[in-house]
């Protein structure tokens, strides 16, 4: 039976030649869902083996793209109704004789024009996805990955930060306010002095000696580390 009915099972396969793989392993797909179906295949049923294999070995094949043949993890809904848009788009092709529209596959698939624009863009984005560790070029070292970022400065914010927090709280609370209005809100002295209260030279000048005491800190902080100061 499996001998007799394994021209059905690469044809089934060749359906999806499409995609990005192989024939050789979808051919091989195809025929563990023929051995499923042979196994499974009632004999009192009132029913052909082929009407029986056929979706057994669609099944296989739609089961083995949804599990492994996505270089993208999509919903597993949206993975069935692109390999739907997909097989139907190619039915439509033998039979139109031309390229369908996403309308002309809505009506055969039974999807709106949204659905199926949903899944053909999910089509291009899994289909263009390439791993990180992919080599950059063939003979050279190096994977996609060492390309990709850049080294994030604000980390040294970290250590300033543990440095700076100590002296900010030893700070008086009217200077405190000062500078979160400055460097957090980002208002003008002038906008500090009338939230506050005061004149603006008070308010330049309150800033200058909270910021020449955390300069202080700082530059204390990395002459220990042994880094250069300012």
């Amino acid at each position: 039976m499996i001998e007799r009915f394994l021209p059905l099972a690469r044809s089934l396969a060749a359906r999806y030649t499409r995609t990005r793989e192989p024939l050789d392993d979808l051919v091989q797909v195809a025929s563990v869902g023929l051995v499923k179906a042979v196994d499974r295949f009632d004999l009192d049923r009132e029913l052909t083996f082929a009407t029986f294999a056929v979706p057994t070995i669609l099944g296989e094949l739609r089961r083995h793209f949804r599990d492994t043949g996505w270089a993208l993890h999509l919903p597993r809904g949206l993975q069935e109704r692109t390999l739907k848009v997909d097989q139907t788009a190619q039915e439509l092709s033998k039979r139109l004789g031309r390229s369908p529209t996403p309308a002309d596959i809505a009506d055969a698939a039974g999807l709106t024009l949204e659905e199926v624009a949903e899944a053909i863009n999910a089509r291009s984005v899994a289909s263009e996805t390439m791993s990180l560790d992919q080599p950059v070029s063939s003979g050279e070292e190096g994977s996609i990955a060492e390309l990709v970022g850049a080294e994030d400065e604000r980390f040294d914010l970290i250590d300033h930060t543990a440095t700076i927090e100590p002296i900010l709280r030893a700070l008086p609370t009217r200077e405190r306010e000062i500078l979160r209005l400055r460097f957090v809100e980002d208002l003008t002295q002038a906008e500090i002095a009338d939230r506050i209260g005061v004149s603006q030279m008070q308010v330049s000048r309150l800033l200058r000696r909270s910021i020449a005491r955390l300069s202080a800190v700082t530059d204390h902080s990395q002459v220990k580390q042994g880094l250069p100061a300012g």
